[in-house]
């Protein structure tokens, strides 16, 4: 009777141990940044999860990542979208799209770098096609439309991208084919 009970007690403990060895353990990761703003002033910054003020109000006009955990979009004081790392070095300049940053499509985001469009990686921020293009539309269907030999003509408070030179390139930077459409 009393082998009988340590067993029991024995494959209990064992089955329980057993369960929560498979187990998945949730891990979130806290170290990121995110935006507050003076709504007087209309000046923002970014703090930490503790509270802490890491970056200073007024030091950017606007904060756009909410989660800023490698790089942030923010506003220059002098106008300006740009990309900073977490020790507010500039890695770029953002390309403009309706009155705000460049948006995400399949990824990437337009990036500015002496007057040139390439394109960054929205997870990380890195630079996945090196600023080298006139015009750059955001990728489609796994391709972008681009041209080195583009201007821009100004249509009232609009503006075109004017070029006969456009072609194609894959999320590689790579030249492609025009792709196949299904209309």
């Amino acid at each position: 009777m009393k082998y009988q009970r340590v067993s029991s007690i024995l494959v209990l403990v064992l089955l329980i141990n057993s369960l929560s060895s498979c187990k998945t353990p949730i891990v979130k990761n806290k170290d990121y940044l995110i935006p507050f703003t003076d709504t007087v002033k209309e000046e923002s910054g970014y703090k930490n999860q503790n509270g802490d003020i890491v970056i200073p109000i007024g030091k950017y006009s606007r904060c756009f990542t909410d989660t800023f955990k490698t790089y942030g979009i923010v506003v220059k004081p002098n106008g300006g979208f740009i990309a900073i790392d977490r020790q507010e070095n500039v890695l770029y300049g953002i390309f403009p799209y309706d009155n705000g940053p460049d948006y995400t499509s399949e990824g990437l985001f337009r990036i500015l770098e002496n007057n040139k469009i390439g394109y960054a990686d929205s997870i990380t921020g890195k630079v996945v096609i090196k600023p080298q293009f006139d015009c750059a539309w955001p990728f489609e269907n796994g391709v972008a439309e681009v041209s080195t030999d583009c201007k821009t003509q100004s249509e009232g408070e609009h503006s075109l991208w004017i070029s006969d030179h456009w072609y194609y390139i894959d999320k590689t930077g790579k030249k492609v084919e025009k792709p196949k459409t299904t209309n």
